[in-house]
C-alpha cells in the first residue's frame, strides 16, 4: 500500500465531523411561563441529560458520504484485471497453451526468498491460463501442453470449454526440470489438426530451462508464439540439495548453485547463491552435524560424518532458505555404487588428436552422470558377465553371433540397456553375424544423401538439436523398415531416414545411431547432441534397471510384479502420503515421480523404499530468450475489466443527492412545526 493510498484513507477520519455537528446542533425548546411552578421550591438536578443525536437518516447520509469520499481518494485506479487474448478481425482462435510446471515456477512471483504462503510464479500461470479460458468464445479450441520434462500433453484440441476447465484444475506443480522445446514442439503438432486460421502457442514460463544461451524460443515455425507475462521471467539464484549418499559412515551430499545472470564475458565468475549458507545432517528437525558452504559455489561435495546412534531416516538441508524451499532438503540414500556401463570401441579408430580415451569416454567421465564406465575389448558373450552392468555402448558394430545375440537379448529384457551405433563395420558383417532380434532386418552402410539432421524431429536431444543440422558425415547406415517397426523414431535425417531409434525390449531398451561414434566420419561427437544422448542414455539404464535413485520426472519400473503400489512419503511435519499412480505402458509397468523425496514401494507384498532426486539442470535460473515477436502487443495482454472508480463516485453523487432530499424533508417539517405551535 503506497503513502498516497494511506493519506486518502486518512481522510475517513473525518466522518467525526458530522458526529459533532449534530451533537452540537442541539435546538432549546421554547419555554411556556407556567404561574403556578413559582409555588414550587427549584430542585437542582442530580444527573445531568446526554447529547442525543438529532436527524439520524441525515447523519448517516453524511458519514457514509465522507467514508466513501476517502474510499474514493484512495483508490482512483482500482481494477479487475484478466489476461485476454487480441483477436484478428474477430474471427476464432486455436490456442496452446503451455504451462511450465516445473522446479523452477516455485519461486515467489515478487521475488526475494520463498516462504509458504507465497504467490509463485506457477500459481500466476495457472490463474492466467483459467483468465485466456474464461475469455475464449464458442467456435475457439484450446489444447494444454505442460513444460516440465519430459513435456506432455494434458489436454488434445478441443473446443468443450468444461474439458479445458477440468484439464486445468488438474495441473499441479511438480520438481521435474524443464523442457521449452519438446512442449513447444508438442503444442505446435496439436495446432496442425485445426482449421483455424489464427493459431497461436501461449507459453506461460519462468524460461529458464537450463540453455540460457540457445537460440530464441519460437524461431522457425508458422505458429505464432505469445509470451503475455514479462513478470514470470526467472530472476534471482537458487541453491538445491541433488543428492546425498551414506558411504562408509559418511553423508557426500552433492549441492549444486545457480550461475548469476549478471555473469558476462569470458571468464567472468558469478556470484553464487551460497554465500552464508551451510549443510546440515538431520534426522526429525534436529540438527546432527553441519559444515558451511563456499561463498561461490556452483557445484560442490560436501561431506558430513554421521554420528553413532544416529536414526536411518536422514534428510541434508541448506540453511537459510533461498528462493526455492522445495530443492533445499534431500533425503540420504544409502550408496549402492556408481551405475555400471560397459564401453566396447575400437581405440584406433576412435582417437582424438589430443591424444586420451575415446571421445565416449571422456564425455562420460566429464559429465558427472554417477557413472562407472568399464572399457571391454570386445562384447560379452555370456549372461552371467552381461549381468554386472546396467548399460552398454557398442560402437561401429560388426554384428554379433547367434550366441551373442541371445546373450544380449535376454540381459535386455531383464533390463539392460543397450546402444548401437553403426558404421562401415556393419556392412562387412561376418558370415553368420547380424543384429536381430536387436535390430531387425538388414543394416547397409553408404554415402549420406543429407548433410543433417531435421532438428524439429529431434526433440529427444532437446535444446541441443539445433547443432545436428550440419554433421558433414562421410556416410551413414540406412535400416531396413522392420527396424522401425514398433519403435521410437527420436531424429530423422533432412530427407526422413532415422538418425536415432529406440526399441523396447521386454524391461529394456535398444538405442540405434545410425552413425558411428568418431570424427572421421562425421561432426556427431564434436556437438552438444552427443553429450544429451549419452545423458538420455544413462538416464534410461538407471530407470529401466529399476534403480532404487532416478530424477524426478523419470519413471519406476515394476516388470514382472503383480501387485505393484507405491506412495510419496512425507518430507515435513503435517504433509500426508501421496498416493501415485502406477500405470501400464508397452506392456511395462511404471510410476512417474513427480516430486523429489522417498518413494515407500510395495511390490507383491514386499516393502521397499525408493528415491526421486533434483535435476541438476534444473539449478539454473537464468532465463532463455524469447523473439521479439512473442511479446507484441497486438497479441493481447493484461486488459482491466473492472474500473471501480466511477461507480464508487457514482455512489457518493448518490448520497449527495439523498442528503439535499433529507435536508429539504427537515426543513419542511421543522416549518410546519412552528406554524402549528
Amino acid at each position: 500500500m503506497s503513502f498516497a493510498t494511506i493519506a486518502a484513507l486518512l481522510v475517513a477520519l473525518l466522518v467525526g465531523a458530522p458526529v459533532a455537528a449534530h451533537l452540537l446542533r442541539r435546538r432549546k425548546a421554547e419555554e411556556q411561563p407556567f404561574p403556578p411552578a413559582k409555588l414550587v421550591p427549584p430542585t437542582k438536578p442530580m444527573a445531568r441529560r446526554r447529547s442525543m443525536l438529532e436527524d439520524r437518516s441525515l447523519f448517516a447520509v453524511r458519514a457514509l458520504s465522507v467514508l466513501l469520499l476517502a474510499l474514493l481518494g484512495a483508490t482512483p485506479f482500482v481494477r479487475c484485471a484478466r489476461l485476454g487474448l487480441a483477436r484478428k478481425d474477430g474471427a476464432s482462435v486455436a490456442l496452446a497453451i503451455v504451462i511450465d510446471d516445473s522446479l523452477s515456477m516455485r519461486a515467489p512471483l515478487e521475488g526475494g526468498a520463498g516462504a509458504p504462503g507465497k504467490r509463485t510464479k506457477f500459481e500466476r500461470a495457472l490463474a492466467s491460463a483459467r483468465e485466456l479460458a474464461t475469455g475464449l468464445r464458442s467456435g475457439d479450441a484450446v489444447a494444454v501442453v505442460l513444460g516440465g520434462a519430459p513435456a506432455r500433453v494434458a489436454l488434445a484440441s478441443t473446443t468443450n470449454m468444461a474439458a479445458v476447465t477440468g484439464a486445468l484444475d488438474g495441473i499441479e506443480p511438480s520438481d521435474r526440470a524443464t523442457d521449452l522445446e519438446g512442449a513447444l514442439s508438442l503444442a505446435r503438432e496439436l495446432l496442425r489438426s485445426v482449421p483455424h486460421t489464427d493459431r497461436r502457442v501461449v507459453l506461460l514460463s519462468d524460461l529458464a530451462d537450463g540453455a540460457p544461451n540457445a537460440l530464441p524460443l519460437g524461431g522457425g515455425s508458422d505458429t505464432t508464439l505469445w509470451a503475455p507475462l514479462p513478470e514470470l521471467v526467472a530472476s534471482g539464484s537458487d541453491c538445491a540439495v541433488t543428492r546425498a549418499d551414506l558411504r562408509a559412515g559418511k553423508v557426500r551430499a552433492r549441492i549444486v548453485c545457480s550461475p548469476d545472470a549478471r555473469a558476462s564475458g569470458e571468464g567472468a565468475a558469478g556470484v553464487s547463491a551460497s554465500a552464508g549458507r551451510a549443510v546440515e545432517l538431520r534426522a526429525g528437525g534436529k540438527v546432527l552435524a553441519s559444515a558451511p558452504l563456499g561463498a561461490a559455489v556452483r557445484a560442490e561435495e560436501v561431506a558430513l560424518d554421521v554420528p553413532e546412534g544416529a536414526p536411518e531416516e536422514l534428510t541434508v538441508g541448506l540453511t537459510p532458505g533461498d528462493t526455492i524451499l522445495e530443492d533445499d532438503e534431500a533425503p540420504v540414500v544409502p550408496a549402492g555404487g556408481a551405475l555400471p556401463i560397459a564401453v566396447v570401441v575400437d581405440v584406433a579408430s576412435t582417437h582424438v588428436a589430443t591424444g586420451g580415451p575415446p571421445p565416449i569416454e571422456q564425455a562420460l567421465a566429464a559429465m558427472h552422470l554417477d557413472a562407472e564406465v568399464r572399457p571391454l575389448p570386445a562384447v560379452p558373450d555370456h549372461a552371467d558377465e552381461l549381468a554386472a552392468f546396467a548399460g552398454l555402448i557398442v560402437d561401429d558394430v560388426p554384428g554379433f553371433t547367434p550366441e551373442g545375440r541371445r546373450s544380449l537379448a535376454a540381459w535386455v529384457e531383464r533390463g539392460g540397456v543397450l546402444l548401437l551405433t553403426f558404421g562401415p563395420r556393419a556392412a562387412t558383417a561376418p558370415l553368420g553375424a547380424g543384429f536381430d532380434p536387436l535390430m531387425p532386418g538388414v543394416v547397409r552402410w553408404g554415402p549420406s544423401p543429407s548433410p543433417g539432421a531435421d532438428a524439429t524431429s529431434a526433440v529427444f536431444f532437446g535444446p541441443s538439436a539445433e547443432g545436428l543440422g550440419k554433421l558433414s558425415p562421410d556416410g551413414r547406415a540406412s535400416f531396413d523398415p522392420a527396424a522401425a517397426t514398433n519403435a521410437d523414431v527420436l531424429a530423422r535425417w533432412d530427407d526422413g531416414a532415422p538418425l536415432l531409434l529406440r526399441r523396447s525390449l521386454g524391461r529394456g531398451a535398444v538405442f540405434a545411431l545410425s552413425l558411428p561414434l568418431t570424427v572421421d566420419e562425421s561432426d556427431f561427437v564434436l556437438r552438444p547432441a552427443f553429450l544429451a544422448l549419452l545423458d538420455r542414455f544413462v538416464g534410461t539404464a538407471r530407470a529401466r534397471g529399476g534403480a532404487r535413485q532416478i530424477d524426478v520426472g523419470d519413471a519406476f519400473t515394476f516388470d514382472g510384479f503383480k501387485d505393484v503400489a507405491i506412495e510419496r512419503l512425507p518430507v515435513r511435519t503435517g504433509e500426508a502420503r501421496r498416493p501415485i499412480p502406477v500405470v501400464e505402458q508397452d506392456g511395462r509397468r511404471r510410476a512417474v515421480a513427480p516430486l523429489q523425496g522417498r518413494y515407500e514401494v510395495r511390490l507383491d507384498g514386499e516393502r521397499a523404499v525408493r528415491v526421486a532426486t533434483v535435476p541438476e539442470r534444473e539449478i539454473d535460473l537464468r532465463p532463455r530468450r524469447v523473439i521479439d515477436a512473442a511479446r507484441a502487443e497486438e497479441l493481447g495482454g493484461v486488459v482491466p475489466s473492472i474500473d471501480a472508480s466511477p461507480y464508487v463516485a457514482l455512489g457518493l453523487l448518490g448520497l449527495v443527492v439523498l442528503e439535499l432530499f433529507l435536508r429539504a424533508v427537515g426543513q419542511k417539517r421543522e416549518g410546519s412545526a412552528s406554524t402549528s405551535a
